[in-house]
């Protein structure tokens, strides 16, 4: 399991990835999950399970979340 810290402009930590396999999964500041992305059939999923977009955009969930 491989963890990347999402920072803002300032260095404040926002959020995280973490990698498992094949899936991503991407936490706020508190740990919540906001999403998941799954390489396997390319789709970013939200919190439900709903598909987000093609493609991974975990990092637009962390970004989204902060405002």
């Amino acid at each position: 399991m491989a963890r990347e810290l999402v920072k803002d402009f300032y260095g404040r930590i926002l959020g995280s990835i973490e990698t498992v396999g094949t899936k991503q999964i991407a936490r706020n500041f508190y740990g919540k999950i906001l999403g998941t992305y799954n390489s396997t059939d390319d789709k970013t999923r939200d919190f439900y399970g709903r598909i987000l977009t093609r493609g991974n955009t975990l990092i637009g969930l962390i970004y989204a979340e902060k405002k």
